[in-house]
């Protein structure tokens, strides 16, 4: 029996890239879904495809930045399923420019959706943890956690407060809960097309094309974390292609 087989996965941002390559991995290897995103009909089929190779899943419409959402998706782990043994909070969003673009929306958008949604995560499925006596929030970062480049300040900024968090989070859980952050580094994902900075968005795509390693990648470095004994906690995994600097 898979340490994964059984266990109820949350999973935000599921309805493609790195989600959705989660939600297909765990499903096989026996995990029962509670999916969301904003993209229901694409949730819809993820989950159809899910049950169709004999998997378990649900779905419901997530949009992070709102609190009531991810209290929703909590609550129809527990109404399903009776508890939630993981939170994968993965949604986010990569909207880079260089600073002097002054694309402030675009980073007041960045911190709602990479920072608050992981703290929003955090609020809904903390008590329900508590209350189990087990969780584990895996938390999906960055490459950009550990090193700043031009155009990416704001997103990096992002990317650092995720990882400051979840590491408070794991000096305060106590040894009942399990805290993991993984950062990938270059996927083969629709970040590129983030970018409303046509050059940048260009240099992104190029570095994709050139360097990406398959969302299935980071999958497998999350089912790892996921399956190991409830005595062992997988604090970080940096996840990057190998010509990746």
């Amino acid at each position: 029996m898979s340490g994964i087989e059984g266990k109820v996965v949350a999973i935000t941002g599921a309805s493609s890239g790195i989600g959705e390559a989660a939600a297909l991995l765990l499903a096989e290897r026996g995990a029962r879904l509670v999916l969301g995103a904003r993209r229901s009909e694409r949730l819809a089929a993820l989950v159809a495809r899910i049950e169709k190779a004999g998997g378990t899943a649900v779905q419901i419409r997530t949009d992070v930045t709102r609190r009531e959402d991810l209290h929703a998706l909590v609550a129809l782990a527990g109404e399903r399923f009776g508890r939630l043994d993981v939170l994968v909070s993965n949604a986010g969003v990569g909207t880079i420019s260089p600073l002097d673009d002054l694309r402030v929306e675009e980073w007041d958008h960045m911190v709602d959706v990479n920072v608050k949604g992981v703290l929003h995560g955090i609020a809904a499925a903390l008590p329900v943890f508590r209350a189990q006596g087990a969780g584990h929030f895996v938390t999906v970062a960055s490459t950009a956690a550990f090193r700043v480049v031009p155009a990416m300040a704001v997103y990096a900024g992002t990317k650092f407060a995720v990882r400051a968090i979840c590491e408070g989070l794991r000096q305060e859980a106590g040894d009942s809960l399990r805290v993991t952050t993984v950062s990938p580094g270059v996927t083969a994902t629709g970040f590129a097309e983030a970018s409303s900075n046509s050059r940048v968005r260009a240099e992104i795509t190029k570095m994709r094309d050139d360097l990406a390693i398959p969302p299935d990648a980071i999958a497998r470095a999350i089912a790892f974390a996921i399956e190991q004994p409830a005595t062992v906690d997988v604090n970080e995994i940096v996840v990057r292609p190998t010509a990746q600097r």
